[in-house]
């Protein structure tokens, strides 16, 4: 075991006689990353001065009354860690019974206070930690990392884990776990244990979906877009890139259905997974979608393409008409195309290429608005500790339970294979708005501005179905869904622009400054 000094800074670990590693870690690189990780977790507390914390922390316990042990519970109504005081009461219709009740009730605040700050206190401490064991990861100290999981394990047990930076921690250091151990094993390791079957994703997605306001915000705004660019057209054809029970196209047919003018053809390709047991799962949600659609009266062609991995799909297999409005669209997809390894060069080179052969009239693109593909391991597990801090925070203010519960699980999952995996192993390699916006634009595609429909479509989905705390903000024609003052997904629109235009005016994007 390695005993960590919190009151140091956040690189001092010292190790027993018996460690195999008795150097103390360098002092980390990001010092004020760490702060803004404290103040993102809602602690008003620099990692400086911690020794100062402690320090009061002692003196708050010294004057703690001997005769009320307090004992540390979980409210199963707040999900704040309270404390469960011995209470001693006087005979009936005595004359101390008040001073006892107020001694009482005064001894009961101070241990409120020194609760509170106790689990302050530890979550600092983990946060702390967690940095120090990723830093210790990428200098490939193994043994210290392991230790460091063990004491983070011992830690967990004096911090609420139900909510806030014990739950986030949690999932953390289960995946630094997995990473550890794989490095031993000599590679980057099987990950399918952080993927699921399809079967399972799908239902966790739904999940999800049902949750919290993300997916919805990511459909219908991409909805409203693929609405107005498909006005004026008789024949429409919309490629989704990751059909997941159809969730997103029940509303766009019934918004069709009542376009002025009435309906178009609608040819809907939707493209997913293939089940393991054989089943025809993308069939039987496009037998759905057309009886929904016949009820409405629009004219409805449905084709599956089942694909294990999107850079598997080939253009001619979506069978796409000349004569055809087409949208394609792509629900937190792409950033999946962005790695490479020996066996093949970068598949979000191709993909984009034939996806600007099909000649869309738009592109809608919704992707996480977190920088999760850096190569340097200490600045992703940095960027990933904040982005899915601010995501659980968030989870919290919504109340459906049994979904939320699940939707977790989804979010844990992409934790995993951000922290844990490699290679093409690892598919969550999101990226900020700004980066999209160069790839594509030099990949031939130019921004649709998403306008004011779309801005007022998610406003008001945000009435209907977010907590308080979401956020939608305009950025240069894209739209922003995001959590108090933390962004959290970007939704934008695009265009393919012509071959003369794409060459004098975007220059090539060079994939290369992505991690393999």
């Amino acid at each position: 075991m390695v005993r960590y000094d919190s009151a140091a800074s956040a690189g001092s670990s010292s190790g027993s006689p018996s460690s195999s590693s008795s150097k103390s870690p360098q002092p980390l690189r990001h010092q004020q990353d760490i702060d803004g990780l404290l103040a993102g977790a809602g602690y008003k507390v620099r990692s400086s001065e911690l020794r100062q914390v402690a320090q009061q922390l002692e003196r708050l316990e010294t004057a703690m009354p001997p005769s009320c042990p307090p004992k540390f519970i979980v409210d199963p109504v707040t999900n704040q860690t309270v404390v469960n005081n011995v209470w001693t009461t006087a005979e009936p219709h005595t004359p101390q019974m008040n001073q006892n009740i107020s001694y009482n009730q005064q001894s009961l605040n101070n241990q409120l206070t020194v609760a509170t700050a106790m689990e302050e206190y530890f979550g600092i401490r983990l946060v702390h930690m967690l940095m120090t064991c990723a830093e210790s990861v990428q200098r490939g100290d193994l043994s210290l990392a392991t230790s460091l999981i063990e004491d983070m394990q011992g830690l967990l047990m004096r911090v609420n884990t139900v909510c806030g930076i014990g739950k986030v921690a949690g999932h953390f250091i289960n995946a630094l776990s997995r990473r550890i151990i794989q490095r031993f094993g000599g590679g980057a390791g099987d990950c399918s244990i952080n993927c699921g079957s399809s079967d399972e994703n799908e239902i966790l997605y739904r999940h999800f979906y049902e949750a919290c306001s993300y997916l919805k915000f990511a459909h219908f705004t991409a909805n409203q877009a693929i609405l107005e660019a498909f006005d004026g057209h008789d024949c429409v054809h919309v490629v989704d890139f990751n059909l997941m029970h159809g969730l997103q196209w029940s509303a766009l047919i019934q918004a069709l259905a009542l376009r002025p003018g009435g309906p178009p053809l609608l040819r809907l390709t939707g493209i997913g997974p293939p089940l393991p047991d054989g089943r025809d799962s993308l069939r039987e949600i496009g037998l759905r979608l057309a009886e929904l659609a016949c009820s409405v009266n629009v004219c409805f062609a449905f084709r599956g393409v089942a694909a294990s991995r999107l850079e598997d799909v080939k253009p001619w297999m979506l069978q796409v008409n000349p004569k055809e409005a087409v949208a394609v669209n792509s629900i937190m997809q792409l950033h999946s195309l962005l790695g490479s390894d020996s066996t093949r060069n970068y598949p979000i080179e191709s993909v984009l290429s034939w996806i600007r052969s099909l000649n869309p009239k738009i592109m809608t693109v919704v992707e996480q608005e977190a920088n999760h593909n850096q190569p340097d391991f200490l600045d992703r597990f940095t960027e990933a500790l904040y982005y899915y801090s601010t995501m659980f925070d968030s989870l919290e203010a919504f109340t459906v339970q049994p979904e939320k519960a699940l939707a977790e699980i989804y979010i844990q999952r992409e934790i995993a294979n951000v922290v844990s995996c490699e290679g093409s192993a690892r598919v969550e390699r999101h990226e900020p708005l700004a980066k999209w916006r160069a790839r594509l634009s030099g990949a031939g595609f130019r921004p649709l501005h998403l306008g004011s429909n779309a801005f007022k479509q998610a406003s008001m989905l945000l009435t209907l179905f977010s907590a308080e705390g979401d956020s939608v903000e305009e950025n240069e024609g894209c739209l922003t869904l995001g959590w108090h003052s933390r962004p959290l997904i970007t939704a934008s629109a695009w265009q393919t622009v012509p071959d003369a235009t794409a060459v004098a005016e975007f220059p090539a994007w060079d994939n290369h400054q992505s991690s393999s």
